[in-house]
């Protein structure tokens, strides 16, 4: 299948025949059904590991999610021969034991981000297949990473996704740099790439640079191709499908959301978020929601004392349809989402999108030169 005029997304010995990858969505939103389905179009599907064990209604314990991603990466495989990943966030306290469960299940691909994954190269051994992935905001986190990477492990980053600031979920920004033109996509995207040729020189192969954040259209998918991307990251779009595996309530949300109704907040993991700001939101913001207890000690940066509510409880209440009870993330262009349709058929609209962005362009040219 061709949906772009583009060459395939390789890392490594893997390609992937659509330049797309399918963001990690947690808690319970990106799961076997959602990327087992971006993977049969030639994509690169990506599983969340974040509390997993809670979607499959066992137990918040490092034991419970272990096995839930374990059913999780085997569903998927028995549904694509596509190529997966899972995204891992360094945050989360047992992202260690996820890193090595993914590994053990053959995964392809392993993104990692909210913070710099310097320990991922220890857990992949001689020999192994699994790509490693960093998941960063700026050319001196890919520098960080690959300098690090290289003393400790005499490894070389198989490729990278630069995500800007508007992306949905927490961001790798400072609230002032969020709307600072010196922190768009558009800018960093070529720095990254800059700041990768000297691997590649290195490592005598290619290091893709993967876009991410914002990404909606194909129009938007086709300006980081011209700008170097190798591929783009999507994830708020892939939230309006029929295979994701979101309570039809969370995926309503989007399909309601205004553009107002996209705000940033502070996350209790202490970063910003982008979400779409609801009741549940506008009360903890107000005081009125506190948690009863740390059930899941899921992210090491998360002060328990001092936070609002839970915010794996409430994406959990959340991606099971309960959004009195929780909230979405959601990128900053998730307004546009009109639908729910099926995965291929988004597949088909971002390439017709992708060539009409190319049609309108070659119009352009050519009332320009009468």
């Amino acid at each position: 299948m061709a949906y772009f005029d583009q060459k395939p997304l390789v890392i490594g010995d893997l390609v992937a025949q659509t330049p797309v990858v399918q963001g990690g969505m947690g808690v319970g939103i990106s799961l076997s059904g959602l990327a087992s389905a971006v993977a049969n179009e030639g994509g690169i599907g990506v599983l969340s590991a974040a509390v997993v064990g809670m979607m499959h209604q066992t137990g918040p314990s490092a034991r419970d999610n272990i096995a839930a991603l374990r059913e999780e990466i085997r569903r998927a495989r028995a549904k694509t021969k596509g190529v997966l990943g899972v995204n891992v966030m360094v945050a989360l306290s047992d992202f260690g034991e996820m890193v090595k469960t993914s590994v053990e299940e053959g995964i392809d691909v392993i993104f990692a981000g909210a913070g710099l994954p310097l320990n991922l190269p220890s857990f992949v051994g001689k020999g192994c297949k699994t790509k490693l992935v960093p998941i960063i905001s700026s050319a001196r986190a890919v520098r960080t990473i690959a300098k690090w990477w290289k003393e400790k492990y005499n490894y070389t980053p198989d490729a990278f996704v630069v995500e800007g600031p508007m992306a949905g979920g927490h961001l790798g920004f400072h609230k002032e740099q969020i709307d600072d033109p010196e922190y768009r996509l558009e800018k960093l995207v070529p720095q990254v790439i800059e700041a990768v040729r000297p691997l590649e020189e290195q490592a005598g192969r290619k290091i893709p640079v993967i876009a991410a954040g914002g990404i909606f259209s194909g129009a938007d998918i086709r300006r980081f191709f011209d700008l170097g991307a190798s591929a783009v990251q999507m994830a708020t779009r892939f939230v309006a499908t029929e295979e994701c595996d979101a309570d039809i309530a969370f995926k309503n949300a989007y399909v309601a959301c205004k553009e107002e109704d996209i705000g940033i907040i502070q996350s209790p993991v202490g970063m910003p978020g982008r979400a779409i700001v609801n009741g549940f939101l506008q009360q903890a913001a107000q005081g009125e929601k506190h948690p009863a207890g740390c059930p899941f000690h899921c992210i090491i940066t998360c002060k328990q004392k001092e936070s609002p509510y839970c915010i794996s409880m409430a994406l959990i209440n959340a991606g099971r349809g309960r959004m009195e009870n929780g909230f979405a993330f959601i990128g900053a262009n998730g307004y546009k989402v009109k639908e729910i349709v099926s995965v291929k058929k988004l597949f088909e609209t971002l390439s017709e999108e992708y060539r009409q962005s190319k049609d309108g362009a070659l119009a352009a040219v050519r009332e320009d030169s009468i």
